[in-house]
Order: structure tokens, then C-alpha cells, then sequence
């Protein structure tokens, strides 16, 4: 038993990158549409922005539909691809000053990691004894 765990461990492996990839990619997806649907961020892009994203992000979901047995490097090219017309509508954005929507974890740049761009003048906590 101790030696077919270990003969299939690689095969284990690869489906855990395989699935992490795809997981990846779909959440990806799903928080560009949360991002531009929030009521801060839509008046700050362009519709034509938003409609491009919206629709890229609506394709690769149907992508992922219709291929749940693709490799990683499938995902990953996939992901790289979004995030080429992403990423400088969303980095325009967050320069023009706009606050990061919540969770924000994963935004290009690190975004909703730091304080905003210009120093951050919201409550701050305190150490109490």
C-alpha cells in the first residue's frame, strides 16, 4: 500500500498544481467582475474598459466551463492572457487615486496590501497594554 501511495504521489501532485491553476484563473475571473461592479470603482472606468473586461472575463468563464480537463499550462496561459488587458485598465485606476475595493488581496501592483498611493490618512490601531 505504502508503494502505490508513493507511485502515484507525482500523478497527486500534478492534479494539485492542475486544480490550483484552474482555481486560480476562475477567481481571477470572478473578482475583476466583483471589482468593476463595485459603485467606487465603476464611475472611475471608462465603459468601454468595463464592457472589454466584463466580456473577457465572461469568456474565459466559459472556457473554464467547457474545458474542466485542460493542463495547467492551459490555466496559466489563459490567466497571463486576461491579466494583459486587465491589468493596465486596473493600475490606471488605482493611480487616479481610487480607493481599493474590499478584498483586493491579489490586485496588480499588491493593491489593498498598503496604504493607498499618497500615504494613508484613515484610522490607524493602536497597541493597548
Amino acid at each position: 500500500m505504502v508503494n502505490d501511495a508513493e507511485a502515484y504521489r507525482h500523478e497527486d501532485e500534478k492534479q494539485r498544481e492542475r486544480v490550483n491553476a484552474k482555481n486560480s484563473l476562475e477567481s481571477y475571473c470572478f473578482q475583476m467582475k466583483a471589482t468593476l461592479d463595485d459603485e467606487n470603482v465603476r464611475s472611475k472606468v471608462s465603459d468601454s474598459d468595463r464592457q472589454m473586461i466584463m466580456q473577457k472575463c465572461n469568456e474565459t468563464i466559459s472556457w473554464l466551463d467547457g474545458n474542466q480537463t485542460a493542463e495547467k499550462d492551459e490555466y496559466e496561459y489563459k490567466q497571463k492572457e486576461l491579466e494583459k488587458i486587465c491589468n493596465p485598465i486596473i493600475t490606471r485606476l488605482y493611480q487616479g487615486g481610487a480607493a481599493p475595493p474590499p478584498n483586493a488581496g491579489g490586485m496588480p501592483g499588491g493593491a489593498g496590501a498598503g496604504p493607498a498611493p499618497g500615504g494613508s490618512t484613515g484610522p490607524t490601531i493602536e497597541e493597548v497594554d
